[in-house]
């Protein structure tokens, strides 16, 4: 991949000095105070090539919708789900890769995956109780003393060839990640026993692997969960934050952590595991083979104590998120009679409605994290607290293959200008005398 990439870096370089000389001086839309003082939302203001994110149509992964992807992308069996590393050639290059790419991609991350020693003693020292996030976040920092990019820039290396270290570091990082965050997940929860790599195996069933799962249908699901969680534009708190701080040449184990920390946020990263819990909540009150009317009785519950629905309702989505929908397919052919899936396939048809109904939400409809835990749940990975490292894992596939193309392009420090309370009542008042 790195050759490829090579030939593409100065193409792209190339594509984007004309468009800041052809393009530069025009508007991309007005922004308002709402967007001022509501987190920025909306606001065309960031370059990320590698993922699009439209408000009917989904996610697209260059140009690439999620059935395109498992339908184009080379898979471990036939029929099966696409591999990550197959994504993350598509990411870093725009190129649907081969079979013989994708296999190489795996040879290249396994020869990358050692992961020194020390820094398994780095998390021996956290206290078993700490979040597996705050661990994650700690191996990753761990690792940084690794960073060719920190040694590069050390050295003095030329701006133009920021990227050449930045894609070691970036490989390395994926490549090393899963087995830091499996022998996280061993040593919290099954006794401190790491479970060796199998150097046969793909880079999400190895993962699979060394968390402990052998079933062949639970790796399938995590190829299927790597891809759809690795990318969702640029504008999410994860990979916001990872370009924000890649931006000051930070280098990409820094980068990556920031980033991790901002993913292990309840409005965020962690929304998946208080969905779980959401619908173990009605299972424990109202039983599992519950009525219609009994359910919709729980939903209002919910909201009228001030509460939402997690899984329901997106930032940007406006219909069912498509990776939801793969999800649900992924559960028609597995697990069709699961109880717990079979609960959630009836608040998909209860929710959204009552949603509508209440008149405050403009997207009622589930997002991914409606569905990842059930499936988590029904292969044997029970421990809601470590699902976030899950998606920590999968999302590094999408931020990295970005941070790499920000060098490569030269992308500034990001300085947005801020505002105060009385500049914007000051402002608006003259506006209105006009």
């Amino acid at each position: 991949m790195l050759s490829r990439l090579t030939e593409l870096v100065p193409k792209e370089q190339e594509r984007l000095k004309k468009i800041k000389k052809e393009y530069g001086k025009i508007s991309l839309g007005d922004t308002t105070v709402d967007m001022c003082v509501g987190g920025m939302r909306g606001i065309k203001g960031m370059l990320w090539e590698t993922s699009l994110l439209d408000a009917d149509e989904g996610i697209r992964f260059r140009g690439l919708s999620i059935p395109e992807c498992q339908k184009k992308l080379p898979a471990a069996i036939k029929g099966g789900e696409p591999l990550p590393e197959g994504l993350l050639w598509l990411l870093v290059t725009g190129e649907v890769p081969s079979k013989d790419q994708v296999a190489g991609l795996t040879k290249d991350l396994r020869a990358r995956s050692k992961v020194p020693g020390f820094v398994f003693d780095v998390l021996n020292q956290f206290p078993k109780s700490a979040h597996p996030m705050t661990q994650l976040t700690a191996g990753i920092m761990a690792l940084q003393t690794g960073s060719e990019f920190a040694k590069a820039y050390e050295q003095g290396i030329h701006k133009s060839k920021y990227w050449q270290p930045t894609y070691e570091d970036s490989l390395n990082l994926i490549a090393q990640l899963p087995e830091v965050a499996a022998f996280i997940y061993r040593r919290v929860y099954k006794g401190g026993k790491p479970i060796a790599a199998n150097p046969n195996l793909d880079y999400a069933a190895n993962y699979a692997h060394m968390l402990g799962f052998q079933d062949q249908k639970m790796h399938e699901l995590m190829r299927l969960y790597i891809t759809i969680h690795s990318d969702h534009e640029g504008g999410n708190v994860s990979a916001h934050t990872v370009h924000l701080v890649g931006s000051a040449l930070s280098d990409p184990y820094l980068s990556v952590a920031a980033g991790m920390n901002g993913l292990a946020g309840p409005l965020h990263g962690l929304a998946n595991q208080e969905v779980l819990r959401w619908i173990q909540g009605v299972v424990k009150e109202i039983g599992a083979d519950v009525s219609t009317e009994k359910l919709k009785e729980f939903v209002w519950k919910t909201l009228k104590s001030g509460k939402v629905v997690p899984g329901y309702g997106h930032a940007v989505l406006r219909k069912t998120d498509p990776r939801y929908a793969c999800q649900r397919e992924f559960a028609l052919k597995h697990l069709p009679n699961d109880p717990l899936f079979k609960m959630v396939s009836k608040i998909y048809e209860v929710v959204p409605p009552i949603l509508l109904e209440t008149g405050k939400v403009k997207n009622p409809w589930p997002n991914v994290d409606a569905h990842s835990g059930v499936l988590l749940q029904y292969f044997g990975l029970k421990e809601e607290n470590y699902y976030t490292v899950l998606f920590g894992v999968s999302r590094t596939i999408g931020v990295l293959s970005q941070l790499i193309w920000d060098r490569a392009l030269g992308l500034p420090i990001e300085r947005p200008k801020s505002l105060t309370f009385g500049w914007i009542e000051n402002y608006c008042k003259k506006k209105a005398k006009k």
